[in-house]
C-alpha cells in the first residue's frame, strides 16, 4: 500500500505543475457585456468576483504572471465588462465587474446587477467563484450577498482577503480568523497580496481542485 502512494505522488505533483503552467499562459478573448455575448457556454470556468477596487484584475494578473494581461485600474468602477481569459480549449478565467462603486450612474449599476445575476445563474460552465474583499474591510453588503448567494445555489466558493500586505502577519491572521467564524465549512478563505505574491500558491491549488476532470 506504501509503495502505491508512493508512486502516485509524482503523478498529483505533475498534475498541479501543469495547472500552475496553465495559468501562466493565460490569454484574453473577449469581453461581453450580456450574457448572450459571452463565449460558447462549454468547459468549466472559474470567475472572480467582488466590490470595486477589491484587486480583482491584480489578483488575475499575479496569478498568471502577467502585470498586462487583466486591466486594472485606481479609479473603482472602470471594469465594466465581463472578461474572459482562456487557459486551454477547456477552461477558462472570468472577471466580473466590480460592483458597489458610488461615483457609477445608476442605470450602469442595475445593467451590471442584472447581467451579473444572468451569468452566475444560467452559466452551466461555471465551476466555482473566487469572492476578492480588502482584508481591512471584509463582509460588506455584496460580500454577503454572494456568500449567500453561493450557499443557496451549491457553487463552491473560495474567499481571497486582499491587500494583505497592508496589514502585519498578526493582523492578517486576524483578519483570516475573523472571517472563517462568520463562514460555513464548505466555503473556504486565505489572505492574499497581488503586490507581494503572498498566497499565490494557495489560490493555484484551490482552482486546479475545481477545474481537475
Amino acid at each position: 500500500m506504501r509503495d502505491a502512494l508512493y508512486n502516485k505522488a509524482p503523478a498529483v505533483g505533475i498534475i498541479r505543475l501543469k495547472m500552475s503552467f496553465k495559468f501562466k499562459t493565460a490569454k484574453f478573448v473577449t469581453s461581453a457585456a450580456t450574457l448572450s455575448q459571452c463565449p460558447t457556454d462549454e468547459g468549466a470556468e472559474i470567475a472572480f468576483c467582488g466590490r470595486s477596487n477589491a484587486g480583482k484584475s491584480s489578483a488575475i494578473n499575479a496569478l498568471t504572471d502577467q502585470k498586462g494581461l487583466a486591466r486594472t485600474s485606481k479609479t473603482p468602477g472602470r471594469t465594466q465588462l465581463i472578461n474572459f481569459f482562456t487557459l486551454d480549449d477547456e477552461t477558462k478565467l472570468v472577471d466580473l465587474p466590480g460592483y458597489g462603486y458610488a461615483k457609477v450612474p445608476i442605470s450602469i449599476k442595475e445593467h451590471w446587477h442584472r447581467h451579473l445575476d444572468e451569468y452566475l445563474r444560467d452559466r452551466k460552465s461555471l465551476r466555482g467563484m473566487v469572492l476578492l474583499m480588502d482584508i481591512r474591510h471584509p463582509l460588506k453588503e455584496f460580500d454577503k450577498m454572494m456568500i449567500e448567494w453561493s450557499i443557496d445555489s451549491g457553487l463552491p466558493l473560495h474567499i481571497l482577503l486582499t491587500k494583505a500586505d497592508k496589514l502585519k502577519r498578526g493582523g492578517q491572521q486576524n483578519g483570516l480568523l475573523g472571517l472563517r467564524k462568520h463562514l460555513p465549512p464548505e466555503i473556504t478563505a486565505q489572505v492574499f497580496s497581488a503586490t507581494k505574491k503572498l498566497g499565490i500558491k494557495e489560490l493555484e491549488k484551490s482552482l486546479t481542485e475545481w477545474l481537475e476532470p
